[in-house]
C-alpha cells in the first residue's frame, strides 16, 4: 500500500498530462523510493513484533518466533540501513530530510506506546498523537517522496503530504476497529490482540467514557492480565457495542477520509488522481 501511494503521488505530479507518462528519471527514482519505504515499514514491523512478543504476522509465524530476538533485531537494523543506502543513491538532501524525520517520528511513537502500555487513562488526544507518529507520518512521507521524485513544486508536495496524513490516520483507525470486529483468519493475527497486548485504542477509549465501574474493571482486567481468560473477548465486544464505540470510531475515521478525498479531488483529473481516490475508498471499506 505505501509504495503504491508513493508511486501514484509521483505519477500524479510528474505527468504533464493524463496521456503523458512521467520521465524515466522520475519513474526510476519513485521505484527506488518505493522500495525504501517498504523496507522501513518492514523494519518497524520486525522490531514491533519483538517488543510486543508477537507470535504471528500476516498469518505466519513472526520473525522473532522463527529466528529469535537477537537475529530479528539485527534483521530490522539491516533493513533500515539498506533502505538509507538505496535512498542515498538519489543524491537528494530533501529525500534524506524526509526519511530522517520519519524514522525519528516512528521511533518516538514506539517509545510513547511502550510508556503507555497497560494504562487505562489514555485520552483520545494521547491516542491521536501516537497514531500520528506511528502510522500517519509514514503515509505522509510516502506522498512527499513521490512528489520529490517527480520534482513537483512545494505546494503540490504539501497538499499530497496532507492528503496522505489524513489517509494514514483513517487507515489506523480502521485497523484498530478491525482488531475487534474481524477474525483471526482474515487479520492474520488473533482478534482482540491490541487490548491483550496492553494497548488502549479508540474504540476502547470511547467505551470507557460512559462505561460502568464493572465494565471499566472488565477492560482493565484484560489490560493487566494480557489474556481473555478472566474476561472473555465477547464480553469486551459487548461493552463496545453497548456504548456505540465501534460506530463512533468509524465516524471518526470517515471524518479523515472526507478530508483526504477533498484534497485529492482538488488535483486535475488523471488516471493517478482516480487511483488515489479509489485508495481512499479502499482504506474505508477494507476488511483486513
Amino acid at each position: 500500500l505505501r509504495p503504491i501511494l508513493l508511486l501514484l503521488a509521483a505519477r500524479l505530479t510528474g505527468a504533464k498530462s493524463a496521456e503523458t507518462p512521467i520521465s524515466e528519471q522520475a519513474r526510476a527514482a519513485a521505484i527506488h523510493l518505493g522500495a525504501v519505504v517498504e523496507m522501513i515499514h518492514t523494519a518497524t514491523l520486525v522490531h514491533d513484533d519483538i517488543i510486543d512478543v508477537a507470535e504471528t504476522r500476516r498469518g505466519r509465524p513472526s520473525t522473532n518466533i522463527v529466528w529469535g530476538n537477537h537475529t530479528s533485531v539485527l534483521a530490522g537494523d539491516w533493513l533500515y540501513m539498506q533502505a538509507f543506502q538505496i535512498a542515498l543513491r538519489e543524491r537528494n538532501f530533501h529525500i534524506l530530510d524526509v526519511l530522517i524525520s520519519l524514522t525519528q517520528m516512528m521511533v518516538e511513537g514506539e517509545l510513547v506506546q511502550i510508556e503507555r502500555l497497560h494504562r487505562i487513562d489514555i485520552s483520545e488526544a494521547d491516542y491521536m498523537e501516537l497514531i500520528d507518529r506511528k502510522t500517519a507520518s509514514l503515509f505522509s512521507a510516502c506522498a512527499s517522496l513521490g512528489a520529490i521524485a517527480a520534482a513537483a513544486d512545494e505546494t503540490a508536495e504539501s497538499k499530497l503530504a496532507d492528503f496522505a496524513w489524513n489517509l494514514g490516520i483513517a487507515f489506523q483507525l480502521v485497523d484498530d476497529i478491525l482488531d475487534f470486529t474481524s477474525s483471526e483468519k482474515i487479520l492474520g493475527k488473533p482478534a482482540g490482540n491490541d487490548l491483550r497486548e496492553g494497548k488502549v485504542t479508540l474504540p476502547v477509549i470511547y467505551a470507557l467514557e460512559s462505561a460502568s465501574a464493572e465494565e471499566r474493571h472488565a477492560i482493565e482486567s484484560v489490560l493487566h492480565d494480557g489474556n481473555y481468560k478472566q474476561v472473555p473477548l465477547m464480553r469486551v465486544l459487548q461493552i463496545l457495542e453497548t456504548h456505540g464505540a465501534i460506530r463512533r470510531a468509524y465516524d471518526r475515521a470517515h471524518s479523515f477520509t472526507t478530508k483526504s478525498r477533498a484534497i485529492i479531488r482538488s488535483f486535475p483529473e488523471s488516471p493517478a488522481q482516480h487511483a488515489l481516490c479509489e485508495l481512499v475508498e479502499l482504506v474505508t471499506q477494507r476488511a483486513s
